[in-house]
């Protein structure tokens, strides 16, 4: 039998000048991730709570100088909510996965665009798979230099 494989998205909180702007997300799992609660008119909606997001955010600046226990243990006392270590190091590596893979999707459609421009340019100077005779001896495609 296939094994579905579900993951996780986290829509990206956009940053204001004060604060940042938190969005509510779909349930796909049987857990409620940190910073999030059930929205009691449909359960199959999170709610952000900004103080436990923000809070997070804070946390994964202390994990460039302390533990992950050290770090879990100070997010759980400040925001009375429970996460462990685990549960933080999997979050967070999540989290840099996902910039990276955004990251690595924008370098790939920049580079795709710049060869669909060469492409079109390319076939603008073409006639089906060959070029004109005319245009061939003029040199006027680009990307080919003909030398006598």
């Amino acid at each position: 039998m296939a094994r579905i494989k579900r993951t996780w998205t986290l829509p990206p909180p956009e940053e204001t000048e004060e604060e940042y702007i938190w969005y509510p997300v779909v349930r796909v799992g049987r857990f409620i991730p940190f910073g999030y609660e059930q929205d009691p008119d449909d359960p199959d909606i999170l709610l952000p709570i900004p103080e436990e997001l923000e809070l997070f955010e804070q946390a994964k600046k202390h994990l460039k100088q302390y533990s992950y226990r050290q770090v879990a243990a100070w997010l759980s006392e400040q925001s009375g909510r429970s996460i462990s270590h685990v549960g933080l190091f999997k979050r967070v590596k999540l989290e840099q996965g996902r910039k990276k893979q955004a990251s690595n999707l924008r370098y790939l459609a920049e580079r795709y665009k710049a060869a669909l421009e060469k492409a079109e340019k390319i076939e603008r100077y073409r006639v089906g798979a060959r070029g004109t005779r005319d245009r061939e001896t003029e040199g006027s495609c680009p990307g080919e230099s003909r030398e006598d």
